[in-house]
């Protein structure tokens, strides 16, 4: 009985299996009709007997269209197929040998070292530290980096004994924040300097929260500044009102029209992937190591097709275009 029962199921994996790797393929054959056979004409009046035999030959065609050709793997995503294997083998490979001990090489960062600087410079003037985690929501990747840069800063805040303020523009956000920093208070081992009030929620209004976080810069007088994550109109108020209080600033985004306005009014901004790169940057897990140098092995194979194809091109050899492009 066992048998049979996993008989029937094997069944029926290969049916869905058949199913999910069908494609329906139309041939010109089936599609062109030959007019011979469905018109004819006698002193330019279609009869209706030919009238029928149309009727017959749509039919026909409609039968040998709905025909099934099953295969396992399309073709024509060959390309794509050996892309995702080179790039995902990469990956494994870099994570596999930075988790067996093998130290990778990652440039300097300077905004990322200047984190103890700051830091010291908040303690010796017992002022406290101000994050801003941008106007994102949780859902986006420049937040979430930005939490991370949080965590690792947390850990030196609690250390140092500083007082660290992150005023957030999403309740979700703020959740995230609270739960990343207490985690940091425990791990430095000064749980109980934690204080949950000073990581809060404004608002939702873009310019509203701006003029909140601003308010904040003016009374609290930080000595430090973090601006990170997905920031547009309102970079340019945040930093210039912390430039006008003589604080560090230390920025970050993604937000390439949002950049260089950071340059002018921050000592420090991470560029672009920077921005991402900083959680394996200040963590220096295997893990992150081997899928950031995963991720640049991929960035070099692509830059090498463009050069390759480029070539190729103007010697006047399609080959690669052709198979690339199937």
């Amino acid at each position: 009985m066992k048998k049979r029962i996993l008989v029937i199921i094997l069944i029926f994996l290969v049916g869905i299996s058949l199913k999910l790797h069908t494609d329906t393929v139309f041939s010109d054959e089936e599609i062109l009709i030959d007019s011979e056979l469905l018109f004819e004409q006698e002193e330019g009046i279609i009869t209706e007997t030919h009238d029928e035999h149309l009727q017959e030959q749509e039919v026909v065609l409609v039968t040998e269209a709905s025909e099934i050709n099953r295969a396992w793997f399309n073709r024509t995503k060959l390309p794509l197929l050996i892309l995702l294997i080179v790039f995902c083998g990469a990956v494994v490979y870099y994570i596999v040998s930075a988790g067996r001990g093998k130290d990778y090489y990652i440039r300097r960062i300077n905004g990322l070292e200047a984190i103890d600087e700051a830091v010291g410079r908040a303690t010796e003037m017992g002022r406290p530290i101000l994050f801003v985690p941008g106007i994102e929501d949780i859902s986006v990747m420049q937040t979430i980096a930005a939490l991370t840069i949080l965590g690792k800063l947390a850990e030196k805040v609690a250390e140092y004994h500083t007082k660290l303020i992150v005023p957030t523009r999403n309740s979700l956000v703020m959740a995230a924040a609270k739960d990343i920093v207490k985690e940091a208070y425990l791990k430095a081992g000064f749980a109980d300097e934690y204080q949950e009030d000073n990581i809060f929620y404004l608002t939702d209004d873009q310019f509203g929260y701006v003029a909140g976080v601003d308010g904040i810069m003016l009374r609290e007088k930080p000595a430090t500044n973090f601006l990170m994550g997905g920031f547009y109109a309102e970079s340019l108020i945040l930093a210039e009102t912390g430039f006008s209080i003589g604080a560090i600033q230390i920025s970050g985004t993604a937000m390439a029209a949002q950049i260089p306005f950071f340059v002018a009014a921050c000592d420090y901004t991470l560029i672009g992937e920077e921005l991402f790169a900083a959680s394996a940057y200040l963590s220096k897990d295997p893990q992150q190591i081997g899928s950031l140098k995963g991720q640049d092995f991929g960035k070099i194979i692509v830059v090498g097709l463009i050069v390759l194809g480029v070539i190729l091109e103007i010697c006047g050899i399609t080959g690669l275009r052709t198979f690339l492009s199937m």
